[in-house]
């Protein structure tokens, strides 16, 4: 069983109000679900813009999906692996609650905004979606005082993608006005360093051994600069369900509202879908017919053959062989070719919805106005920040101001900013 100080929390308050029945992770999972921080989730960017239509996916139904792809592939694992794996495998409240939290601290306008912020705090710590997530369960979310959700210390450790600091990039040059390309400066996945006392007190649990192993970096010479090698068993689960909802249920997006055609699929897929087994093979191409078909209930369950056909194949293996601790040592991952599937339809996704002008010029104009909105509330922020946030920003020390106005700026929705955007700006 994994050790109990995985359950802990970090105010050290574990007792829950008088009659109440549920385990650490419901707790955990109710905290999130009733947060403003997942309530904002309904107006950020998926892949399409807020308002562009009404049938696409949000972040919030996208991170819904991904709750019960996570539940149904812990599923699959219960019935594969043996009575001492079986014993550490997460609960699914644990799993919905690392699944319905996974996306809460991403910027307004998806990627696109996160590298936009990221380069407006070169000179003090970055800014990156995963590391923000921690921070606001963490740290800002107002459930305490001073430790945001006060989520238990397993479930924290399973929404660290990458539990490694942040490189020091205030020697990067930064330029006096914006740059119009963005490119080289996508963030570094990992955590703030001014949240190092978080990563530090999650990782307690772990021998100073395994803790050496879990952090282990590769050097990057260009950005994002650094990669962490490893991740917990319950990130590498709630990773496969963030994937499979993307690479399904956005392509799905994509095929009904008429962004990928009959041939632009056979022509990014036939050749992927020819290297498969014979069985494989044969059920792909039923179900590529069955996409595209007018009647939309057999493209409704193609899409859940999919999802099934990639649940089915998650098997449990060691990561990290060395490790004494169970949450790291092991990861889920699919098999070989429904992982092969997987890559192809994110490909496609990429290639046919993401990577369009017009996406990407929506991106660039996007991109601007969140570094608009960075020098503008830096420029005077003792009048121009709300009143709340502007205590916040007086209270922090000089190094810590610019992340005040940052996780200002980044809990915004995409309909604030752009109104923000307006008022700060509009000519007319």
């Amino acid at each position: 069983m994994p050790h109990p100080l995985w359950s802990e929390r970090r105010s050290g308050i574990s007792n829950s109000r008088p009659g109440d029945q549920r385990t650490p992770w419901q707790r955990d999972r109710a905290r999130i679900l009733h947060s403003a921080a997942f309530r904002r989730l309904q107006s950020k960017t998926q892949i399409l813009g807020i308002g562009q239509n009404d049938f696409y996916r949000t972040r919030l139904t996208h991170s819904l999906e991904a709750a019960q792809i996570g539940t149904g592939l812990v599923s699959q694992l219960r019935s594969k692996v043996d009575a001492a794996q079986l014993a550490f495998l997460p609960e699914d409240s644990l799993m919905e609650a690392l699944c319905l939290a996974h996306d809460i601290g991403h910027p307004p306008f998806g990627h696109g905004g996160e590298t936009a912020l990221n380069y407006k705090m070169l000179h003090a710590g970055g800014f990156e979606g995963n590391g923000q997530t921690l921070r606001i369960v963490a740290k800002l979310e107002p459930y305490t005082l001073q430790h945001g959700m006060d989520l238990s210390r397993r479930t924290l450790l399973g929404l660290l993608k990458y539990p490694v600091l942040q490189p020091d990039l205030r020697h990067e040059v930064v330029a006096a006005t914006n740059p119009l390309n963005l490119t080289p400066w996508k963030p570094a996945k990992a955590i703030f360093a001014a949240d190092a006392d978080i990563l530090t007190w999650i990782l307690a649990p772990l021998s100073e051994a395994d803790r050496s192993l879990f952090q282990s970096t590769d050097t990057l010479d260009k950005s994002p600069y650094l990669k962490s090698r490893y991740k917990s068993l319950d990130a590498s689960i709630m990773e496969l369900a963030d994937d499979i909802a993307y690479g399904v249920h956005d392509l799905e997006d994509a095929i009904v509202l008429g962004n990928i055609s009959q041939t632009q699929w056979q022509q990014h897929t036939q050749a992927n879908w020819d290297a498969l087994p014979g069985e494989l093979r044969q059920l792909m191409q039923q179900i590529s017919a069955a996409l595209f078909c007018h009647q939309h209930h057999l493209r409704k369950d193609a899409i859940g053959s999919l999802v099934n056909l990639l649940i089915s194949s998650v098997t449990l293996y060691e990561a990290l062989p060395q490790a004494q601790e169970p949450l790291i040592r092991y990861n889920a991952a699919l098999a070989a070719a429904p992982q092969a599937i997987l890559h192809c339809l994110k490909q496609v996704v990429y290639r046919c919805v993401i990577s369009k002008p017009e996406i990407q010029q929506s991106r660039f104009r996007c991109q601007n106005m969140l570094m608009a909105l960075f020098d503008a509330f830096s420029s005077d922020p003792s009048r121009l920040l709300p009143a709340n946030t502007q205590q916040r920003w007086s209270d922090a020390p000089d190094e810590l101001k610019p992340r005040v106005i940052c996780d200002y700026i980044s809990g915004m929705t995409d309909d604030y900013a752009e109104h923000m955007y307006r008022r700060l700006y509009a000519t007319v």
